[in-house]
């Protein structure tokens, strides 16, 4: 039986030569998943000497061969870490970023400072944002729209799954003051969002998102990729309340695009906010009157 330090070494140069961005960080995470541990757990066992069993040797090698074919680490784990929680993903949903978080915050600082406000996640995904909304705003009532159906199956899980309240509703976020929300309009404090709008002709690079994320998620149609988030922001406009605060993803080349979606006489304090990285990343806007 092999020892973890042989194999935690293997795993890192066979995820290197693989040309996965992380490959030290990808093999510990991949380990602890198998060993069922805490990443801190490894060190400790590493310096005990611990070796692995055949069913374990087996199980590391199967992922690590994964990973090496550039399928999402979060695929092969089940899950990944958003803000405060633990995000069931997988096939079929959109695997949130760090980039996500960072939304989700502008959203829950403005949701904290109001008094039991009702917050709108459009295009949810797989509930991380509404999620997060609700856990950290623990007054706050968060409804969420997604409409490909096995992100809603996704969105689904991680409700039940974290005994949320979240109220999930299935359907088009760009027409669900129509119908889906229509017992929300005028009435909503927050809307945030993270819409597909990578343009047609900027196919991502990554294999993990371009052969595995959901195309639905990805391409926001239109020449500048913002059909949906001009969507997005119509339906905002209808939803929100005077002085409702919009905040919606977009790629860090869309800040200016992004502002033009939000004009007056709708909209004011209308702003790009730019992400840890210093760079564009969501479009920020009141509601006018």
């Amino acid at each position: 039986m092999p020892e973890l330090k042989d194999v935690m070494a293997g795993a890192v140069r066979i995820l290197a030569d693989a040309g996965v961005p992380s490959p030290s960080a990808d093999a510990n995470i991949l380990l602890a998943h198998v060993l069922g541990v805490e990443r801190r757990e490894l060190s400790r066992r590493v310096i005990l000497g611990y070796r692995l069993t055949d069913d374990e040797t087996s199980r590391v090698a199967t992922l690590l061969e994964r990973r090496a074919e550039r399928v999402p680490l979060q695929h092969l784990t089940g899950r990944t870490g958003f803000r405060r929680l633990e995000i069931l993903v997988g096939p079929g949903v959109f695997v949130p970023r760090v980039e996500t978080e960072w939304v989700a915050g502008l959203a829950v600082e403005e949701a904290a400072r109001l008094s039991q406000p009702l917050v709108v996640d459009l295009c949810t995904g797989s509930g991380a944002i509404a999620l997060a909304v609700a856990d950290e705003v623990p007054e706050a009532r968060v409804v969420a729209v997604e409409l490909d159906p096995p992100a809603v199956e996704w969105a689904r899980r991680n409700v039940e799954a974290l005994g949320s309240r979240v109220d999930l509703r299935p359907g088009d976020a760009v027409r669900a003051d129509e119908h889906l929300l229509a017992d929300l309009v005028g009435m909503v404090d927050v809307v945030v969002a993270n819409p597909p709008y990578i343009p047609p002709d900027a196919e991502p690079t990554e294999p993990e998102v371009r052969d595995h994320d959901p195309v639905l998620a990805l391409y926001g149609g239109g020449d500048d990729g913002l059909a949906i988030p001009r969507g997005v922001v119509a339906t905002a406009a209808r939803l929100l309340k005077p002085g409702g605060l919009l905040v919606m993803e977009h790629a860090d080349v869309q800040g200016e695009g992004g502002r033009l979606l939000a004009t007056a006489p709708d909209w004011v304090d209308v702003g790009t906010h730019r992400d840890l990285a210093g760079r564009d990343r969501a479009l920020v806007a009141r509601r006018a009157g």
